[in-house]
């Protein structure tokens, strides 16, 4: 069967969500938990979004295969005494476990057998981020100090919305990314807007169909620079335009960035999602040039 968890952490002390060698990350955590208590040597996670150090999720969903009778050993382990017809579903008591096993900052959310054709990756259609700023000194919260950047001076969120309004559509993000080798750096930016919350913090809606390495954070750093009015609201498409990392541009800092949402397709649609997703993008020659 396919197992599909949502999860939210705190990605201040962890070396982001994927696994490496004796680094404390968000993958490793979730899988040392896993093995632990489903008692298989290892699994294997794929996870919507792979967040980088120091960045938050609110909904992170990943999945996992594994055998339907390994998920009900769970159950029968969990019996307050044998024959105990007050056990939990299987899926409901492999949440419980997590959550007393895994440290503070993980959460499991939900637990359920997944769709047939889902893929946590493959299968989404948008990842939804946002990125929180104090831009004011009533606005800094000490107690928020993990989740929300303090900036010193007031943001023009009108011309950080002209600016913003020039990268929306597909287009080539090399200008913010960080290059992989055979990777395409070609995304559907959906929404990218910036507006009060209700504290008055300076909160950035980013939407994509999925996001190439940095390229959230190069896209705030793009648009601080406007809203500090270092530079002007067409700049950005400039930047976009010339396909190449600008030093200009600096990534902002990652702890005022949070993964709110992964959003899929009916489940009729998993498979096919999957299998287009897994398609590499090309643009017609000169479209972005063109406009």
């Amino acid at each position: 069967m396919r197992l599909r968890i949502d999860l939210s952490y705190d990605g201040t002390d962890f070396h982001g969500w994927a696994k490496q060698p004796s680094l404390r990350t968000v993958e490793g955590t979730l899988e040392g938990a896993l093995t632990r208590i489903l008692r298989m040597e290892s699994v294997s996670l794929t996870c919507a979004g792979r967040t980088d150090a120091g960045v938050h999720a609110r909904d992170q969903v990943v999945h996992l295969d594994l055998d339907r009778a390994t998920l009900g050993g769970i159950v029968r382990s969990s019996a307050v005494v044998p024959g105990d017809a007050r056990v939990d579903a299987p899926v409901d008591a492999l949440v419980r476990r997590l959550n007393g096993l895994l440290p503070h900052d993980v959460h499991i959310r939900r637990a359920a057998e997944a769709a047939e054709g889902f893929d946590a990756r493959f299968s989404a259609i948008w990842r939804r981020y946002a990125y929180r700023i104090a831009d004011a000194p009533r606005l800094v919260d000490p107690l928020r100090r993990r989740e929300v950047l303090a900036r010193p001076r007031r943001l023009d969120l009108v011309a950080m919305n002209d600016a913003a309004a020039m990268l929306l559509g597909e287009h080539d993000f090399a200008a913010f990314c960080r290059r992989r080798s055979g990777a395409t750096t070609i995304r559907s930016l959906l929404e990218l807007r910036w507006d009060r919350d209700e504290q008055g913090l300076a909160v950035a809606t980013v939407k994509a169909d999925a996001f190439c390495h940095s390229m959230v954070r190069s896209l705030v750093g793009c648009l601080l620079e406007v809203g500090e009015h270092r530079q002007e609201p067409g700049w950005s498409r400039t930047v976009l335009l010339a396909g190449t990392r600008n030093p200009a541009v600096r990534v902002a800092r990652p702890h005022g960035l949070t993964l709110e949402q992964v959003a899929y397709p009916p489940d009729a649609e998993l498979a096919a999602q999957a299998v287009t997703a897994r398609v590499v993008r090309t643009l017609p020659a000169g479209e972005d040039a063109d406009g």
